[in-house]
């Protein structure tokens, strides 16, 4: 999805893209679509005989041998954090003779940046804690995650420190001993539902209770088609919407 988004802002034609239930660009509402981008359908892809197919690299330890085994070229582009994909966009815009449009991408991103950082310039920077939730369980999204650098960006710090990976498993007794002064709540993959779960698991589990996110009523939702997994173009949007939840006497 955001690679599609990517490549329209570029004004570059596709001649495949994944299925999704979010609205793609209209540029591409002839294009064949070949399946879900965690599982695209191998035979319909080597149809289309492309010469080089996009993933991402949060997909690539399960994509890259089923692209190998066919013998398909995929590269896999960085989209979790803001300067990574800023790179990968510019890289793309390099090699498809873009580069004007992917400069300008990134300069307006760029621009709103230093706008937050005379937002939160000298303010107190709040501990947060950043839940991802999936069906059925939910795990700690570090400061390499996506999310994570957004909250990086705007002077948030993140409890979990010293990690090398975007996620880790929960333990609630580590997670209250940090007490974050905000709970951020993403969810991947049907949001009613996982919403729903962390209001059951809020209610439910005492420990929750005696964290001061909780007591000061700091508990966020973050609504998915800002606040995925991975950066996309929304990226703006989201540091926007994040802005008041880690500073709430910003307008």
């Amino acid at each position: 999805m955001a690679i599609t988004q990517i490549m329209d802002l570029l004004e570059i034609d596709l001649i495949g893209i994944p299925k999704s239930v979010k609205t793609l660009p209209e540029r591409y509402d002839e294009v064949t679509k070949v399946g879900n981008p965690m599982s695209p359908d191998m035979e319909l892809v080597k149809s289309l005989k492309p010469t080089e197919v996009l993933s991402v690299t949060t997909l690539q330890y399960d994509l890259e041998p089923v692209f190998d085994n066919a013998g398909i070229d995929a590269t896999f582009l960085d989209l979790t954090s803001l300067e990574r994909m800023q790179a990968e966009i510019v890289k793309l815009g390099e090699k498809y003779g873009k580069q004007d449009k992917a400069a300008s991408i990134v300069s307006e991103y760029n621009a709103t940046l230093e706008k937050i950082r005379e937002a939160t310039e000298g303010k107190e920077k709040p501990k947060v804690l950043i839940l991802l939730g999936v069906p059925g369980s939910y795990l700690v999204a570090t400061e390499h995650s996506y999310i994570g650098d957004l909250v990086r960006l705007l002077g948030g710090v993140n409890i979990v420190q010293g990690e090398k990976v975007e996620f880790l498993a929960s333990n609630t007794e580590y997670l209250h001993q940090s007490n974050p002064d905000v709970i951020l709540r993403a969810a991947h993959g049907m949001p009613e539902e996982v919403v729903k779960m962390f209001d059951e698991e809020f209610k439910k589990n005492d420990i929750w209770h005696h964290f001061k996110a909780v007591q000061n009523d700091r508990v966020y939702d973050l609504p998915e088609p800002l606040f995925g997994t991975t950066g996309n173009l929304a990226v703006g949007e989201a540091l926007e919407a994040l802005l008041p939840m880690l500073y709430p006497d910003e307008p």
